[in-house]
């Protein structure tokens, strides 16, 4: 499946070390799959945890789940370490953490030299603030919003409608849409806490991130429901789409659906929810 085409809107972070996580992960209903070897992984365990994950890839069973390795910044004693030990591990992409411009990814690119499509941490101000270069570059397809190390840089206080975020969220945004890049919502750090999990997911939805990075597979569900099109969301689109067709073949009037006119914007916008809808049910299937 297509990277950029594919579902997101789950994206759980797994240890990289812990082999009953990673065996565990290969049954959770999740869209994708970031195999932490930074933030996860106790300097101790940095190193074998290499020999942990390349053994779980290698052993595989994650089906249609996106894999994507967060490795060690390469200005770390393991970040290069993390790289030519995996390099050619079965994974979809590398993950880079507290990216600040393009030269970083290239950094990654240069050491991988395969190819490889990059996402990048956005989690520092400077990283935000050069985040369209940064998604510009040819090797660079997704985007994370890192909210808790964001926060920490910029002193801000955590607020249940994230007001201190939202210019870099939407910056990170704006960028990825720009050039189509894959754009996915930070944490929300109370796994235990549904009803916030829900109005977070619903403000990244409705911002335009495809998905959200999960801590625990506790937020699976409601995130998965969160990032999906509802019913009702594809009925409209179906309606729409065919009032649209109808009209244009008779050749009169405009088409209306609800009392709202029904223009090309509003067609392309249904087609893109109905492949979405699609694309979520053969992820499952």
């Amino acid at each position: 499946m297509d990277m950029t085409a594919r579902p997101y809107r789950s994206v759980l972070y797994i240890p990289g070390s812990k082999d009953r996580a990673l065996d565990k992960a290969r049954t959770l209903p999740v869209d994708a799959i970031i195999f932490d070897l930074e933030d996860a992984v106790s300097p101790d365990a940095k190193v074998g945890a290499r020999d942990t994950l390349k053994a779980a890839l290698a052993e595989g069973g994650y089906g249609n789940r996106a894999k994507i390795i967060r490795i060690n910044g390469l200005d770390s004693e393991w970040g290069a370490g993390d790289v030519e030990a995996l390099r050619d591990a079965d994974c979809d992409a590398f993950l880079l953490p507290k990216v600040n411009s393009a030269a970083d990814v290239q950094a990654l690119a240069d050491l991988l030299g395969n190819g490889k499509p990059i996402w990048a941490m956005m989690e520092t101000p400077l990283g935000i603030l050069n985040a369209l270069e940064i998604a510009a570059h040819p090797q660079l397809t997704g985007f994370v919003a890192g909210t808790n190390d964001l926060a920490k840089e910029l002193n801000s206080r955590f607020r249940a409608d994230r007001l201190p975020m939202q210019a870099s969220l939407q910056m990170i945004l704006l960028a990825a849409r720009a050039h189509g890049v894959i754009a996915i919502d930070g944490v929300y750090n109370q796994f235990k806490d549904n009803d916030g999990l829900k109005v977070e997911c619903d403000q990244g939805r409705d911002m335009g991130y495809d998905g959200k990075t999960l801590i625990h597979p506790a937020q699976v569900d409601v995130t998965n429901e969160a990032f999906a099109p509802s019913e009702a969301e594809i009925d409209l689109a179906k309606r729409q789409i065919a009032a649209f067709e109808e009209t244009e073949a008779s050749g009169q009037g405009v088409a209306v659906v609800d009392g709202k006119i029904v223009e090309n914007l509003h067609v392309e916008t249904a087609k893109k929810t109905l492949a979405k809808a699609a694309a979520i049910a053969d992820l499952a299937g």
